[in-house]
């Protein structure tokens, strides 16, 4: 990816509501955030194991919401994570392992949870908040809406 690329990825955000973008492609992870303070982020990318993408249609993108990270609702010492793009969530690395987090898991704020496929890309999503895990509020395989709540997190 070179800096025209990213330039026309920009120019595509100031002219839509799109608020966030990331892609890995050839082991560059680039995330933008509109609203952010700070350049964008270019960091290694980790290494992911592939996960065949069910057959599902793709739902239409829904106006923005808050800011994805973990942020409580009007619940003391609750926290959500919410899924921080649109995509399809996956709860294990591969279908053959265990889910990375399930109810009654601690979890800190760098703990794999979850990954959402976005693009044919896998994002690794972590938990962003230490606690632990109340209630699992998607299930495997389903589509998620970027700002929706994927688990319940007792905050600690």
């Amino acid at each position: 990816m070179d800096l025209k690329e990213i330039k026309q990825i920009i120019s595509l955000m100031t002219r839509s509501d799109l608020s966030e973008f990331s892609i890995e492609e050839d082991g560059l992870k680039l995330r933008i955030r509109r609203g952010t303070s700070g350049p964008a982020n270019f960091v290694p990318a980790p290494q992911v194991q592939m996960i065949p993408a069910p057959a599902s249609s793709a739902a239409p993108a829904s106006a923005p919401q808050p800011p994805a990270t973990a942020a409580a609702d009007n619940e003391p010492g609750i926290a959500y994570i919410k899924s921080p793009m649109v995509g399809t969530l996956y709860r294990a690395p591969s279908p053959e392992n265990p889910p990375f987090v399930d109810t009654g898991a601690r979890v800190v704020e760098n703990t794999p949870v979850c990954i959402i496929e976005a693009m044919k890309i896998m994002n690794e999503i972590q938990a962003e908040v230490k606690g632990v895990i109340l209630e699992v509020l998607v299930e495997n395989g389903q589509p998620v809406e970027f700002g929706q709540r994927l688990f319940k997190v007792q905050v600690t």
